[in-house]
């Protein structure tokens, strides 16, 4: 692939690792990555009292007959205002598990896609001397990104993160933090020839 400088030209080409920028897309795990990605997220923490958790008398409101009106239990009673909630939300937890080969096999299909559908851009390295946001949006025009954006360095770097805060679309991450959704989220993927290395170095065995 060709790598680029951050004014938009070729400066060098490298070659990518077929295990890991080269499989066919497979559609089923990737959806389920990415279900189970967003189910582990949830809290779990929707609650709702039932009518013995509920506060209130346990006296009954009026005699069983003879009144006219419908039998009626105490005010704890699910079909009253105030009264508890039937089959209602109870703190769980939604996490899904899922085996490390198809976790990795996921990765390694959305990055494929990428480099396919050509919606990836390598440059040799991305820092700014100061955070500006219109130095990141020069380097975004420069390399033809018009649509959401997620970069990719090798380390964490404060400036460039700093620089892309303003962006609604860009996100920045290092490349051990890469998962399904941000690759799913964002159309474009713009990343450093070290963090390429990296993720063929962790995601390659």
């Amino acid at each position: 692939m060709p790598v680029y400088s951050l004014n938009g030209e070729v400066v060098d080409q490298i070659h990518l690792s077929q295990g890991v920028f080269g499989l066919p897309f497979n559609e089923a795990v990737v959806h389920q990555a990415m279900a189970r990605q967003l189910a582990n997220r949830r809290q779990g923490t929707a609650s709702t009292k039932a009518r013995s958790e509920v506060t209130g008398s346990t006296r009954k409101l009026y005699a069983q007959k003879h009144t006219g009106r419908a039998r009626r239990g105490d005010v704890k009673s699910p079909l009253l205002r105030g009264g508890g909630v039937v089959f209602g939300p109870r703190p769980r937890t939604y996490r899904q598990s899922m085996p490390k080969k198809m976790r990795r096999l996921a990765l390694k299909c959305l990055l494929s896609a990428k480099v396919r559908e050509g919606n990836m851009r390598l440059v040799q390295e991305l820092d700014f001397d100061e955070p500006r946001t219109r130095d990141m949006m020069r380097v975004l025009s420069s390399l033809g990104s018009d649509s959401s954006t997620l970069i990719l360095t090798a380390q964490s770097t404060p400036g460039v993160v700093k620089s892309a805060a303003n962006l609604h679309e860009v996100k920045v991450l290092p490349s051990a933090l890469i998962n399904v959704l941000d690759l799913l989220s964002y159309k474009m993927l713009i990343a450093t020839v070290p963090a390429i290395r990296n993720i063929e170095q962790i995601w390659g065995e």
